[in-house]
This record gives C-alpha cells, sequence and structure tokens, in this order.
C-alpha cells in the first residue's frame, strides 16, 4: 500500500489557507469568530502560516459543553481562527488520501454518499428476501471517546509517510481524550479508524450485507446462527485490533417483525418508513423553518399518508387559530362599545 509523502508544504501554502478559510466559513459567515477573523484575515492568515511552517500550532483551549438531544453527547468546540482554519486546511490535502481507502460499505463524511446513500443500499439489499431473512444490528460504546490515540496514529502511518504532516495531526489528536465530537478533522478520523475493520469484514470474512454510517452497524443474513456467528468475530475484532466494545443493546431479529431502524428510516423488504422519534418530532414542531427539512426526509420514504395526515392537521390548527383570533377582534370590539356607551352616560 503506497504512502503518500511530500504534503506539509500543500498544507502550509497560503493559497491553501485561503481555501481553508473558504471552506470552513460556509454557513457560518455571521458567527461571532468568523466576523472577528474578518477583521484582521490577511494577516491572521500569514500568522498562521508561519505557525504551520515553524510548527508553532498549538491546538487553542476547547470550549466543552453538553447536548442532550437525541442523546446526551460532550460537544468540544474550537475557535474559528486558528483552528478550524487549520483543520481544513489540513482536510484539504488529506482527503484525497484517505477517500480512496473507504469501502463502499461506510457512508459517513464521504461526499455524495450520506444517509440517502446508505438507506438506499440497504432497501436494495432488502429485495434478496432469503439472505436478509434475519438483520444483527449494533452500534459502538462511546465510539469518539474510546478511539485510541497510538492506534489511529499507527493507522494513519500505513497511508501518510510526511513526517511534518504526521506531526500536525498527531498534536491535534493528542489534543484531547479520543475524538473530540465537534472538531473537524474527528469526524474523518473516526471513519477512517474503522476502515480496515470494513475491509476484513467484506474482504477476509466475506460478509455479503454489511453496512455502516459512524459507528452505526447493520449486517444481514438468511438465518440467526450466521448472525451471532458475525457478532461474535466483530467482537472479538474490536476488542483486540481498535480496543471498542459493543453496546449491550445489539439486536439479532427477523426484519419482517421488527423492521431495520437505520439512518432515520424503518426499513422492511417492501417497502421503509419514517423513523418514529421524527415522525413525533415533526408532528409536535411545525415550526415553518424547520418543514422543509422533515418534508425532504419524507419524500425518501413511503410517507404520503403522514404527509397529508399532519398538512390537514396544519390546515385545522390554522382556522381554529384564525377564529380564535376573529373571536377576539369580535369581543375587543364589543368590549370597547361598551366601554364608549358607559362613558357618554
Amino acid at each position: 500500500m503506497k504512502r503518500k509523502g511530500s504534503l506539509y508544504a500543500a498544507v502550509c501554502s497560503l493559497d491553501n489557507l485561503e481555501l481553508a478559510d473558504q471552506r470552513a466559513r460556509i454557513g457560518k459567515s455571521k458567527q461571532k469568530g468568523v466576523l472577528i477573523h474578518d477583521q484582521n484575515r490577511a494577516a491572521n492568515l500569514l500568522s498562521l502560516q508561519e505557525q504551520l511552517a515553524n510548527k508553532t500550532y498549538k491546538t487553542s483551549r476547547y470550549d466543552v459543553f453538553i447536548i442532550r438531544d437525541p442523546k446526551e453527547r460532550e460537544i468540544y468546540r474550537l475557535p474559528y481562527f486558528p483552528d478550524r482554519i487549520a483543520h481544513h486546511a489540513i482536510m484539504n490535502v488529506l482527503k484525497p488520501i484517505l477517500l480512496p481507502v473507504f469501502t463502499a460499505d461506510s457512508y459517513s463524511c464521504i461526499e455524495g454518499k450520506g444517509t440517502h446513500s446508505a438507506s438506499r443500499a440497504l432497501q436494495t439489499a432488502l429485495k434478496d428476501k432469503a439472505g436478509t431473512v434475519y438483520g444483527l444490528k449494533l452500534d459502538i460504546r462511546k465510539f469518539y471517546p474510546s478511539i485510541d490515540h497510538a492506534i489511529l496514529k499507527q493507522l494513519l502511518r500505513r497511508k501518510v509517510k510526511d513526517a511534518d504532516l504526521l506531526w500536525l495531526i498527531d498534536e491535534i489528536i493528542d489534543s484531547a481524550p479520543g475524538l473530540p465530537i465537534g472538531n473537524y478533522l474527528s469526524q474523518y478520523l473516526a471513519n477512517f479508524y474503522l476502515t480496515y475493520f470494513d475491509h476484513w469484514l467484506k474482504e477476509e470474512k466475506k460478509v455479503k450485507y454489511y453496512f455502516r454510517y459512524a459507528d452505526d452497524i447493520v449486517v444481514l443474513g438468511p438465518d440467526k446462527p450466521y448472525l451471532h456467528q458475525v457478532l461474535g468475530e466483530i467482537r472479538l475484532y474490536l476488542e483486540t485490533e481498535l480496543k471498542l466494545e459493543i453496546k449491550g443493546n445489539y439486536q439479532v431479529f427477523p426484519v419482517v417483525a421488527r423492521s431495520l431502524d437505520f439512518v432515520g428510516y424503518r426499513h422492511y423488504h417492501t417497502h421503509k418508513l419514517l423513523r418514529k422519534r421524527i415522525k413525533q418530532r415533526w408532528a409536535r414542531n411545525r415550526n415553518p423553518k424547520a418543514e422543509p427539512s422533515y418534508k425532504g426526509l419524507a419524500k425518501h420514504c413511503d410517507a404520503i399518508h403522514l404527509t397529508k395526515k399532519l398538512n390537514h392537521e396544519q390546515i385545522q390548527r390554522a382556522e381554529h387559530k384564525s377564529r380564535n383570533n376573529s373571536f377576539q377582534g369580535r369581543e375587543d370590539k364589543n368590549c370597547q362599545s361598551t366601554q364608549q356607551r358607559d362613558h357618554r352616560s
């Protein structure tokens, strides 16, 4: 496997830093960090170039906070300058090296291969009813925090030999425990951490129907014994090779009875539906700004009746609100007329 060298100069180039700045600000141009950076943009980029060239760059202090939707997670946030620009500068050079390593069965953080691609591939596999009678669904316990730095660095050295670039990536890796959720680099490095596991499962174990989105894993098979065997081999590989642990809530079950809940959809052999939690959230939150997002999800599954029902409920609520406003307007007008008559008396 050919490793890539002489990459650090490309990371440090001013053209690459300017491109990184352009990409890092997409969708964030009004954020405080971007606005502050823009007050001295040219000087900042030259300063970052100098820090990288002299290898004096050091990851800034993280702002750590917790979110609880859909599950509790610890989020790490870095300043826009210099860190988020530096991460994009690295990925501009590193991404073309990492992408060819990913298998066709991995869908996270790969351009053109997101949740909808993963869902379509799974739905296509389910057309083979005899080969997909049962499903194995699992994920990894505290995946991002559990990623071992030494193993990740070793895996990166299979593809990258540029010592200076490896120094920079190592500095960022060692800046927090595991891989911090919220870092731009983390999602790519986390996906890369499992890519040789993907190859092992597909090429050595010859697993036909396998799908992975981040650490959410689905395997399909003709019977329970086969999937329990695969589960045991997966557990052994993850524990011995990557120091990862499967969550205790893994499931082996008949697809026809349960469906496969994966990337926001419930997949059956003949159709797919929106995940129950998404349907409930959509029904509760009828914010016009969120509506296109939910309708976009519904467009990719069998949700005609759900969409009609929610649209009908929305119309009813609007009509009810209109009647209430009209009634309140008449009440206010009557009250005002009464007050005027009392005043004249």
